[in-house]
């Protein structure tokens, strides 16, 4: 047992650093995020230039983030991530800079975001893959708790200190509050050990990694669920997810209190969803544990819809929350586990792109409906279907595990 114990020591020091230096990055890129969006605002008052900022925020990352997985799969993810790290902080700092000059213009912010984004498409799919690397398989599930914790508890205070930094010094500061907290994290993240994963056949081009990528994952039976799956709960999650504070306005009153209150309540369940995976340490069967989650989702977004005033509102909202990290971690672990090493970087790319495809495609159905029909009746409806999304899911995994397909198949 004592020899096994500086293993241990091992991978913890280099998961504690790891989720470190992402959360850290993350903090600052969610500050800046949250003041380009009120700066936007406040000084246009557009819904234009906010669909144009959400547009430049996130078709980037789609469009690359299908070749960021080929490039985590090609190359060292330590390495991407490093790089898309100090890219995105170089791009921010070259903002700032331009915001002192006086070069000021919406227009350059909207390209910067671009390039962020850009960054943003090459480094999850690192981050995503990266992680069985770092920690041991057994392991996993209680990382991305603790991943999630972390995430959950620096998104309530990110909005805080973005508004703090923007009505003290600027959007020039949350500008370097970014800068300052990338190179933290790249500082940190050098200093990981990782270990390169070689791939198992000889790469030709990009092309051919990248198809080999798409057909490997809509080949493999668990894996072609998985993204289905994510396609259509990530549709369907949309109406909770921004037609909200529209509910919120309309039933119960347009003060500020109860916007606020809404926004946190969820991210209040996420925290302590995700102390609860943190602590549970490992999910026996993650198929059934998603499927369980998607069908409370359903469940509880439907119960918003018939909400009989403000505070069952918030109570179904923050119990939803709750169920995201337990689903996020077992399903992210559950592609791990069966997912062959060299190419978890185009799976986890493909994840990306459905998931941040889904709800801009969602919204262009739901928002408009919401002017014709009732926030509460789309909820109703929506909840329904995603609770059957959940129920289907879980019946034909199972029945996928029950035949014994081997999780490494491929097509």
């Amino acid at each position: 047992m004592k020899k096994n114990k500086p293993e241990t020591s091992a991978w913890k020091k280099r998961a504690g650093l790891f989720l470190f230096s992402q959360n850290i990055s993350l903090f600052g890129s969610s500050v800046v995020g949250f003041s380009i969006i009120w700066h936007i605002t406040l000084t246009t008052s557009s819904g234009t230039w906010l669909m144009l900022s959400t547009i430049c925020s996130v078709l980037p990352q789609v469009l690359v983030s299908l070749f960021g997985g080929v490039w985590a799969d090609r190359y060292s993810r330590k390495h991407l991530i490093l790089l898309s790290d100090s890219f995105i902080a170089l791009a921010t700092l070259a903002l700032a800079i331009a915001f002192l000059l006086g070069f000021d213009s919406l227009e350059l912010l909207l390209m910067i975001s671009a390039v962020r984004s850009i960054g943003a498409g090459v480094q999850t799919p690192a981050v995503g893959a990266i992680y069985p690397q770092l920690v041991p398989q057994e392991h996993l599930t209680k990382v991305q708790g603790i991943n999630q914790t972390l995430n959950s508890t620096l998104m309530l205070l990110a909005p805080a200190a973005g508004g703090l930094i923007l009505g003290w010094v600027g959007i020039v500061g949350a500008f370097f509050v970014d800068v300052i907290t990338a190179a933290l994290a790249v500082c940190v993240m050098s200093r990981i050990e990782v270990e390169k994963i070689e791939p198992q056949s000889e790469s030709h081009s990009i092309w051919m990694d990248l198809r080999s990528g798409v057909e490997y994952a809509f080949g493999h039976p668990m894996l072609r669920r998985i993204l289905i799956c994510y396609l259509f709960s990530f549709f369907l999650i949309t109406p909770a997810a921004v037609l909200s504070p529209l509910m919120v306005e309309r039933t119960f009153g347009s003060e500020i209190w109860r916007l606020t209150a809404n926004e946190m309540i969820w991210t209040l369940g996420a925290l302590f969803g995700g102390v609860f995976v943190s602590v549970k340490g490992q999910f026996q069967n993650k198929v059934k544990t998603v499927s369980l989650c998607l069908m409370a989702f359903g469940v509880l977004f439907g119960l918003l819809g018939l909400s009989w005033n403000f505070i069952s509102f918030l109570a179904f909202m923050g119990i939803a929350g709750f169920f995201l990290p337990p689903m996020s971690t077992a399903q992210t672990v559950h592609i791990q586990e069966i997912t062959r090493p060299e190419m978890l970087g185009r799976v986890f790319s493909m994840v990306q792109i459905i998931t941040a495809s889904a709800m801009p495609a969602a919204i262009l159905l739901f928002g408009p409906l919401a002017d014709v029909v009732s926030v509460e009746s789309i909820l109703l409806v929506s909840g329904f279907f995603l609770a059957l999304v959940g129920f289907l899911y879980g019946r034909g995994s199972q029945t996928q595990i029950d035949m014994k397909i081997p999780p490494s198949e491929s097509f």
